[in-house]
């Protein structure tokens, strides 16, 4: 299975990529995506996801196709 995987803002300068085209077989979650794509890095606490633009959990099952998207942690007053 083919899933595209984009980073924005801060997640995107730490890892030193704006994106990721990685090949799976078997079941995956969003969570096991950042693992498999980023295995030296820990996502940041309170990062949010989504699968194809839509807003999930890091246990959300990931489907051939999908594009997950990585989005660091909000703050704002």
């Amino acid at each position: 299975m083919s899933v595209k995987v984009r980073y924005f803002a801060s997640l995107k300068e730490s890892i030193g990529r704006s994106e990721d085209k990685l090949l799976f077989t078997g079941v995956i979650t969003v969570g096991q995506v950042w693992c498999q794509a980023n295995p030296d890095k820990t996502l940041p606490v309170n990062s949010l996801a989504a699968v194809n633009m839509d807003y999930v959990g890091l246990d959300s099952v990931v489907n051939d196709g999908d594009e997950v998207a990585f989005f660091p942690p909000v703050t704002g007053g």
